[in-house]
């Protein structure tokens, strides 16, 4: 039986989740994506994904691949999975791709956007986070140009993370306000380590407000002798907001 790889684009709000990525006995967004689809297909499906978002961050932009030998017209499968999935996973797209494609290794370029407000609403609580004071967005960004480029972030990973490379590159970062209470931060890089971008914001901030050293990231970047303090910012001002196959910017 001929087999099909089946691209699917999606969002989801991952506030009710336990992170992206499948784990026994929790609700994950990929779980609840594998259980609808082996009720269609008859079959047990594995998702193949561009990024693996972490307990509470969202996404604009998520895409997986998977392979099927189900007849179901690949037409069928955005009608079928919405109507089935969770109203807080939104099926974007569906088509079927050439049997060599791969969401993550055929990635670019992932961007993460950081959103931070310094108006407090409980309706947002779980969409952005909280700071007393406007951000000086261009002070913030300088301080986020330590990043740029090619770098060992070994010391920007949660110690579960069992990625054996830990070389990444970011291509830009970009801090702008988009509203008068609240900026964003838009990061896009290669791929990135677990809660890497949460890490780096987090150290971001604490230069920022002046209780780390300005030169605190670049030791981060180049001691690998000394365990630094992960300064973790909060998961919910976080989304996965674009998947690039084509170019890295």
């Amino acid at each position: 039986m001929e087999r099909k790889n089946i691209k699917i684009e999606f969002r989801y709000d991952g506030s009710g989740y336990y992170g992206f990525q499948r784990q026994p006995d929790k609700v994950t967004v990929q779980g609840e994506i594998e259980k609808v689809l082996k009720i269609v297909t008859k079959e047990d499906i594995n998702l193949i994904s561009a990024g693996r978002t972490d307990r509470g961050v969202h996404a604009n932009h998520q895409v997986s691949n998977f392979y099927t030998s189900s007849t179901i017209p690949v037409e069928k499968y955005k009608y079928l999975l919405t109507r089935a999935l969770p109203k807080d996973i939104d099926i974007l797209s569906v088509e079927e791709v050439d049997e060599n494609f791969n969401a993550r290794h055929d990635a670019k370029m992932r961007e993460y956007v950081y959103i931070i407000s310094w108006e407090k609403n409980p309706f947002e609580a779980r969409y952005c986070k909280y700071v007393k004071d406007k951000i000086d967005a261009g002070k913030l960004e300088k301080i986020f140009s330590s990043f740029l480029g090619i770098h060992d972030f070994r010391n920007f990973r949660l110690s579960d993370c069992v990625s054996k490379v830990t070389i990444r590159e970011i291509y830009s970062i970009d801090v702008k306000y988009f509203s008068e209470t609240k900026l964003k931060i838009y990061i896009r890089g290669s791929a990135f380590l677990k809660s890497q971008v949460r890490i780096m914001v987090g150290t971001a901030l604490e230069v920022y407000y002046k209780n780390l050293p300005e030169n605190h990231i670049e030791l981060m970047l180049n001691n690998f002798s000394k365990e630094y303090k992960k300064n973790l910012v909060e998961a919910e001002g976080l989304y996965l907001n674009k998947i690039n196959y084509s170019q890295k910017k």
